[in-house]
């Protein structure tokens, strides 16, 4: 860890992130643009800020101090539970979060971030509304289905959820042609020699080159689908 001038624990909410830094102590800033440039100008030059995947929260935040050159590692919460637990911490603030983290990446050998391209972070974001849309879609087959064995008593009710059934395959199907245009863009090539291989479907190729490229750079802690 010698090569960084200093190491910034944070840990990241809707609305404000809490720092630790091994020589400055506690600061916090709001989880907007202008926090994030505070924070930025607060740093000094070969850096390494450390968070925890957070799903939501610590995204701008990480894509932004990366963008600047800022050396950024995302963690996996679990692995920072672990090493708070060892230290039997017993008094758990955000103040005191930001602190284990800043001596976990003390600690041990932390991956650096890679942002997102454009491209990426759109096509990560399609996957997760088409699950939330397939989840819900699901759910409304299995209501039907339901209706029919009680012998459809609410012909409102079938109608309605015969609509919102249409509405979620348009939805779902116009999300699946949104991300092959993406990826035609940037993964062409890709795309074409998975397409080539005996048994392997464009969607599935489609969730190989998102998931497996795009979600290694995103958060190995985190479940995407």
């Amino acid at each position: 860890m010698d090569k960084y001038t200093e190491i910034y624990g944070v840990d990241i909410s809707k609305d404000v992130f809490d720092v630790y830094g091994q020589e400055t102590g506690h600061k916090q800033f709001k989880n907007e643009d202008r926090g994030f440039i505070s924070f930025l100008k607060s740093l000094p030059k070969s850096s390494l800020v450390v968070m925890e995947a957070t799903g939501y929260y610590h995204y701008r935040l990480a894509q932004y101090l990366y963008k600047q050159g800022v050396f950024v590692s995302v963690v996996n919460p679990l692995s920072v539970k672990r090493f708070i637990q060892m230290k039997l911490a017993k008094v758990k603030t955000d103040k005191s979060d930001a602190k284990a983290i800043c001596e976990y990446g003390q600690m041990n050998k932390v991956p650096l971030y890679t942002a997102l391209t454009d491209i990426q972070s759109e096509c990560l974001q399609l996957f997760r509304l088409q699950d939330n849309y397939l989840k819900h879609r699901t759910a409304t087959k299995n209501k039907l289905h339901g209706e029919e064995v009680l012998g459809i008593p609410s012909k409102f009710v079938y109608r309605s959820l015969k609509r919102n059934l249409k509405y979620l395959n348009k939805e779902v199907s116009e999300i699946e042609e949104r991300v092959l245009e993406l990826v035609k863009k940037e993964q062409q090539q890709q795309l074409t020699l998975l397409k080539s291989i005996p048994g392997m479907g464009v969607k599935t190729a489609l969730f190989l080159i998102v998931v497996t490229d795009g979600f290694s750079k995103f958060e190995k802690a985190i479940t995407i689908m």
